[in-house]
């Protein structure tokens, strides 16, 4: 299985800083874009105000004239105020007494003002203003002074004979009539409306325009997220491909096994370094090669579309070698199905070639052991009928007689030669062993009785260490056979007054018995033929006691391992698995 490669989809620093940039500056856009409307608003408020009070006070001003020039039968406001209204900035003016009786109005006037509201104006110390959206019309309302104070005369009065006097005073005396009048009325208010489409449209304008802009940056910043998001993905879709690439790479070459890739015209593109060692020749020199130009059997069947093909096949190398290989190949197809090339696998065989000749070796030792057997079988037979005509001729010979002493020695071959036979049989027909409860003090107790006399023959220092409650699971009879194989080896390489230790212990949960000896210990190439059948270091030997033991600790799956230093000694251990004890 192969293990994933996708990458998690992270911001890179560059990204991160344009994204808050982008959102920063929207923030700020938008901010900026409220803050102009407001201002606008608040200086369109301030421009209609002051284009009011101009208004206002410039109809004062006229209303003054005009009653200057009053004429009777006429009010001079009404016609200032219809006069007035004509202007195209201005929709209504209105002008009403305290008590809320018209003095004169004009224009696109709304609903009337109640007291309520008329006093409110009044009492007001700075004018009264209002909006009216959906007139578009921005009200400004404050009291109505067309006259000022009038100031008491000084001086001498005017003789009536002077007609500039006597104007001046019939101006006074009406302007005095006048203000008497609105007194007696009470206070006035005047109330201008003065239209605000175009100040709308220019606001309206500026909003479409802020809503463009904002939509142009929302498409601008859109753009840039995705072709930021553009770019991330493609840096990790990058990443991915170069991590794949690798993981790749990194198997192909850590193969045991060669690889070779073909194109579609059957040339090699490509190889592994297991490939370059198997064929002894670099990429450089087979790149654009034939597969026949390397493998002499190499054929067309191979090149088939076949899902895999195997066979064996000889590769010439430039050493004059022959090297057999297991050649699979198998074809590279693309997501319509179409081949595009060939892969083919080279997996050395000349270690399998060894090994399957040791197998057939191995074969034809069992069989030719087993036949070995059935001879020893057949010979053990007459060995006993010459043993019995041995001792018969030698029970009718005198003692000291060459009759004697010839017989003596044919009983001692016959036995020497049926020992030899029995270990045959039992390495070839071994037994299967029968486990049971087994006392380490009473096998260490049988053994130093068995062999008592011979380490006393030898002056052998014969020492054990175990534990007395030491109880595990083996075959007592086979495991009796091996521990003594083992302790007469040990004697017969063991000057006299040397020292012999057995001993068993625990080792981690496993049982472990040793047999040691300061004998005169073994070299590398002994140890390693060591368990080998008829191999033996003692003249006497038959070579089948260790193999023998060897194959009965292995029937107890266990194993024998050997500690030897040459001159110094050597250490049998006999380690036997936990589950079996």
């Amino acid at each position: 299985m192969m293990p994933s490669t996708h990458q998690p989809f992270k911001f890179s620093k560059p990204a991160l800083v344009l994204i808050l940039a982008s959102c920063l500056l929207a923030v700020i856009l938008a901010f900026t874009t409220v803050r102009n409307l407001n201002r606008e608003q608040r200086l369109l408020e301030n421009s209609l105000l002051q284009q009011g009070l101009t208004l206002i006070r410039s109809f004062e001003a006229g209303a003054r004239t005009s009653m200057m020039h009053y004429m009777s039968g006429s009010n001079p406001l009404e016609t200032l105020v219809e006069e007035t209204t004509k202007e195209e900035s201005v929709v209504y003016i209105r002008i009403l007494h305290e008590n809320g009786e018209s003095v004169a109005e004009a224009g696109d006037l709304p609903p009337p003002i109640d007291k309520e509201e008329v006093q409110r104006i009044l009492d007001a110390e700075s004018p009264v203003t209002r909006t009216i959206p959906e007139k578009s019309v921005f009200e400004l309302a404050r009291i109505f002074e067309p006259l000022p104070p009038l100031m008491p005369r000084r001086g001498r009065k005017p003789t009536p004979s002077s007609p500039s006097n006597s104007m001046r005073g019939k101006m006074y005396q009406h302007m005095q009539m006048m203000q008497e009048e609105m007194q007696n009325k009470g206070r006035q208010l005047i109330v201008v409306g003065l239209g605000t489409s175009a100040f709308d449209t220019a606001r309206q304008e500026d909003k479409t325009r802020a809503l463009l802009m904002g939509a142009l940056l929302f498409l601008l910043g859109s753009a840039g997220l995705y072709f930021l998001f553009l770019y991330q993905s493609i840096r990790v879709g990058k990443s991915t491909l170069v991590n794949m690439q690798l993981y790749t790479d990194n198997v192909i070459e850590s193969m045991p096994a060669g690889l070779i890739t073909l194109n579609s015209s059957n040339a090699i593109v490509s190889c592994n370094k297991k490939a370059e060692q198997l064929l002894s020749r670099r990429f450089s020199e087979m790149n654009n090669l034939q597969p026949q130009e390397l493998f002499s059997s190499f054929t067309d069947d191979q090149q088939q579309d076949q899902l895999l093909i195997e066979s064996d096949v000889l590769c010439h190398n430039p050493l004059g070698e022959d090297i057999p290989v297991k050649l699979s190949t198998s074809p590279l197809l693309d997501h319509n199905g179409k081949k595009t090339g060939l892969v083919i696998i080279l997996r050395d065989m000349r270690d399998i070639r060894k090994v399957e000749q040791q197998l057939e070796l191995s074969r034809r030792l069992a069989s030719l052991g087993k036949m070995a057997a059935g001879v020893a079988h057949e010979i053990r037979n007459p060995l006993g009928t010459l043993r019995g005509f041995a001792q018969y001729f030698g029970t009718r010979s005198e003692p000291g007689s060459d009759g004697k002493k010839y017989a003596d020695l044919m009983v001692s071959e016959v036995d020497r030669l049926n020992q030899t036979i029995s270990s045959l049989l039992q390495f070839a027909r071994a037994r299967e062993p029968q486990r049971i409860q087994v006392k380490a003090e009473e096998l260490f107790g049988k053994l130093s009785s068995l062999m008592e006399v011979d380490f006393a023959a030898h002056q052998i220092d014969f020492q054990k260490d175990y534990d007395s409650e030491l109880v595990f699971n083996a075959d007592p009879d086979l495991l009796l056979q091996v521990l003594l194989n083992l302790l007469k080896n040990s004697i017969s390489v063991t000057e006299n007054g040397g020292t012999i230790l057995l001993a068993a212990h625990k080792k981690n949960d496993d049982i472990c018995i040793e047999v040691s000896d300061t004998g005169h210990g073994m070299t590398d190439e002994e140890q390693e033929k060591l368990f080998d059948p008829f191999f033996s270091t003692r003249k006497d030997g038959t070579g089948l006691g260790l193999a023998v033991s060897h194959q009965i600790i292995e029937q107890h799956h266990g194993r024998i391992e050997v500690e030897s230093t040459l001159g110094k000694g050597t250490t049998m251990k006999i380690i036997l698995p936990g589950e079996q004890v």
